[in-house]
């Protein structure tokens, strides 16, 4: 069986400053988007529990359509990240 220690991870050609500093608000920005849905989602909930006790869909109350949608803006928003943080010299 071959060795499973690689070594460490190569730098790739985002590694300067610039690029660095780039992501970082990048990241910063789409976390405080993903944080003001997160905090709409739980003032609901403990503001407005019969809202989030209605049906819309499915016969699904809507806590849980909330929740769902929270895990895909989340997996949507690492998406985009990733997309906007690529490494520009790559082809």
């Amino acid at each position: 069986m071959a060795p499973l220690d690689h070594g460490p991870a190569a730098g790739g050609v985002d590694d300067t400053p610039h690029e660095q500093r780039r992501n970082a608000r990048i990241g910063m920005l789409l976390f405080i988007v993903y944080t003001a849905c997160y905090t709409a989602f739980v003032l609901t909930a403990a503001f407005a529990s019969e809202r989030m006790a209605t049906r819309p869909w499915a016969d699904i109350n809507l806590a849980i359509w909330s929740g769902f949608g929270l895990l895909l803006l989340a997996l949507v928003l690492s998406l985009v990240y990733s997309w906007l943080c690529r490494a520009r010299g790559v082809k």
